[in-house]
């Protein structure tokens, strides 16, 4: 009989530690579990600095180093809509000589831009006028542009 008492005595304090365990274990498994499911919604995503795999040195190597690009795509499309825009308003708010002169001082026309002394070379006036006449269509281009 003192042998069950002891076995029973132990019993009563083992149960309650063991119980506190299992309740731990299954909020462990509980969280797990969760995080598994959260992780289900982003499945299909995948990152750019994932490692994908590693040399000899120690050096990881990325997807974005595997993909990576020097694209100047955006740009380029970002500076022939500018020069678009440039041509349209040179079009609309210049008079013809102030055209003529933007267009051959920066190159409007397909041709390498020009100085302002070939400028006023070829059109027989002085470099000063060709520069009054530029600062002049460029005030108004400014204009147009930020009335936009």
């Amino acid at each position: 009989m003192p042998m069950f008492t002891s076995l029973r005595r132990m019993e009563r304090r083992i149960c309650p530690l063991l119980s506190n365990l299992c309740i731990r274990w299954e909020r462990i498994e509980n969280e797990i579990l969760m995080h598994f499911r959260s992780q289900k919604k982003l499945q299909g995503e995948v990152s750019l600095s994932d490692t994908l795999d590693g040399d000899g040195d120690g050096n990881s190597l990325s997807l974005m180093d595997v993909i990576s690009v020097d694209d100047d795509m955006l740009e380029n499309l970002d500076a022939r809509d500018s020069c678009i825009q440039v041509r349209q308003y040179v079009e609309r708010c210049l008079s013809d000589r102030e055209k003529m002169i933007i267009t051959m001082r920066y190159g409007l026309n397909n041709q390498p831009p020009k100085t302002q002394r070939e400028i006023a070379a070829q059109s027989g006036i002085s470099r000063s006028y060709v520069s009054r006449i530029e600062k002049k269509a460029l005030k108004k281009l400014k204009d147009a542009f930020e009335s936009t």
